[in-house]
């Protein structure tokens, strides 16, 4: 099998796709270079490639977007992607080495970095199941510019288990790392995220909206 890299066995960049809380570029800062996140129970051991991203970009992937589980970070639902159903999902793409995708999966796995993942199998088949728990399925979602577009997330569809609403916080971050992007506008976002399902029928559009803007009031307060 050829790579959009050509080697034959993995390429060597690869768009690390996060459609969840690293959609927020500090964030995903310390998966690579190492630290605490703010509100979060343990550090990041980082990458062993500490450099930021070559590129960053705004892309949509078929699939959707659901909330499920608990997280102990931002309590309500986890965000995960289910490629194989109905709908679109808006995502920010982030162009890095595969070393350094691995050891970014490898924290979300709560696995230590360090090790390549094999890649044959997602790049094959589009998908990868590498262990049952949350974020340890691979996923190709097609290519950007000659690179494939890989995430992760759970092995259940979004019909196969119970959703669970997210948190007012989560939503905000969510937000504001799509909104880094700038190719969506707030009540984009806030319809988009009211709708997806464990959020759908507990958050309306209008309070989505709402918390942008109390965001953007703590944010850049008034001269």
């Amino acid at each position: 099998m050829r790579t959009p890299d050509g080697d034959g066995r993995s390429p060597r960049l690869v768009w690390y796709t996060s459609y969840g809380s690293n959609t927020h570029a500090h964030r995903l800062s310390y998966y690579l270079m190492g630290g605490r996140p703010p509100g979060a129970a343990r550090g990041c051991p980082g990458s062993r490639d500490p450099r930021p991203p070559a590129a960053s970009v705004p892309v949509e992937l078929a699939g959707v977007l659901y909330f499920a589980t608990e997280s102990p970070v931002w309590t309500g639902g986890r965000a995960f992607y289910d490629p194989d159903a109905p709908g679109r999902v808006l995502a920010r793409a982030y162009l890095v080495s595969t070393e350094q995708f691995s050891d970014i999966a490898a924290q979300e796995m709560y696995r230590e970095p360090g090790t390549d993942l094999d890649l044959t199998g997602v790049l094959r088949d589009g998908r990868a199941v590498l262990g049952p728990g949350r974020y340890e399925t691979l996923v190709c979602a097609g290519t950007l510019r000659g690179h494939p577009l890989l995430t992760f997330t759970a092995p259940w569809r979004v019909e196969e288990v119970a959703g669970n609403a997210p948190s007012a916080g989560y939503l905000r971050h969510l937000c504001a790392g799509l909104t880094e992007t700038g190719a969506w506008t707030p009540r984009t976002l806030a319809t988009y995220l009211a709708r997806c399902p464990g959020a759908a029928g507990r958050w309306s559009a209008e309070e989505v909206a709402a918390l942008l803007r109390a965001e953007r009031d703590v944010r850049f307060p008034p001269a």
